[in-house]
C-alpha cells in the first residue's frame, strides 16, 4: 500500500454501507470486509477515528416525517449509532485491532463517554476510536458529529466513504451525465448545495481548514487506494 498523506483521520461511514446487500440491518460479514480495510490503514501509521451513521437501522429524518417527535427520533436515530460502534468494535477486535467506543449519551455498561484528551490518548496508543450518538443532541446529523469529532481531535482529513465514487455536480444515479469533481471548494458546495454532507458540517470542515474526501467504500480496497493518493476520489477544500 502506498504510504497515506495524513497523520490521523476521522473515517465517516454511512450506516447504509453496514448492511451489506441486506435491506436492512446489519450484515456481520460486510462489517468484517470493512474492519479489514480499517485495520490495513492502520498498519501504514495511521491513527484513525471512526464515526458511523444509523441509518440501517434508524433514521430520525424519516421518523419525524412519519409524525414522530423529531427530537425523539433523532435519540432514537443516536442510539442506533452506537449499535454500529459495537458491531465495528466487535469485528475490528476479531481481526486484533484494540478499539474503543466513545459516545455523547453516555453509557457506561457498554462503552466510554467522549473525552478529547482519553481519545487522544488511544490514538497515541494505537487503537482506533469510534465515535457514537452524533453530538449527543438531536437536530444535528451523524455528519455534524463527524466533522465535530474531526476538528477536535485535529484530523488532518475528514474521509466519507459513501456509495457514490465522489462528489458531482448533479445525482448521477438519476443524470447520466453527471460531472464528477476531482476537488471542489467548500463554499460551492455550500453555494450549489452540493449533498456532500450536511452545510453545518461543511462550513466547520472549512472554518477549521480540514479536507473533506469523498470516495466509495463500496468497492474493495478503495480505501487504501483513497490513502495512497490514486484511488477515485472528490476533495473538497479552500
Amino acid at each position: 500500500m502506498p504510504a497515506p498523506q495524513y497523520k490521523r483521520i476521522l473515517l465517516k461511514l454511512s450506516g447504509e454501507v453496514l448492511m451489506g446487500g441486506q435491506d436492512y440491518g446489519i450484515d456481520p460479514g460486510f462489517v468484517a470486509e470493512m474492519a479489514k480495510e480499517v485495520k490495513a490503514a492502520k498498519e501504514t501509521g495511521l491513527e484513525i477515528c471512526l464515526v458511523i451513521g444509523g441509518g440501517n437501522i434508524f433514521r430520525g429524518m424519516a421518523g419525524a416525517a412519519q409524525g414522530m417527535d423529531r427530537a425523539q427520533a433523532d435519540y432514537m436515530g443516536m442510539l442506533a449509532t452506537v449499535m454500529n460502534a459495537l458491531a465495528m468494535q466487535s469485528a475490528l477486535e476479531q481481526i486484533g485491532v484494540p478499539t474503543r467506543v466513545q459516545s455523547a449519551i453516555e453509557m457506561d455498561k457498554v462503552c466510554e463517554p467522549v473525552i478529547r484528551r482519553r481519545a487522544e490518548r488511544h490514538l497515541e496508543k494505537g487503537r482506533v476510536v469510534i465515535f457514537a450518538a452524533g453530538v449527543g443532541a438531536p437536530y444535528f446529523t451523524t455528519d455534524s458529529g463527524a466533522a465535530l469529532r474531526a476538528a477536535e481531535m485535529k484530523c488532518d482529513a475528514l474521509l466519507k466513504g459513501t456509495s457514490v465514487d465522489g462528489v458531482y455536480d448533479s445525482d448521477p444515479k438519476t443524470n447520466a451525465d453527471a460531472k464528477r469533481f476531482d476537488t471542489v471548494t467548500y463554499d460551492r458546495v455550500l453555494a450549489d448545495n452540493l449533498k456532500v454532507m450536511d452545510a453545518s458540517a461543511v462550513a466547520l470542515c472549512r472554518d477549521n481548514d480540514i479536507p473533506i474526501v469523498v470516495f466509495s467504500i463500496r468497492d474493495e480496497g478503495n480505501l487504501a487506494r483513497v490513502l495512497g493518493g490514486a484511488g477515485v476520489q472528490t476533495i473538497v477544500k479552500q
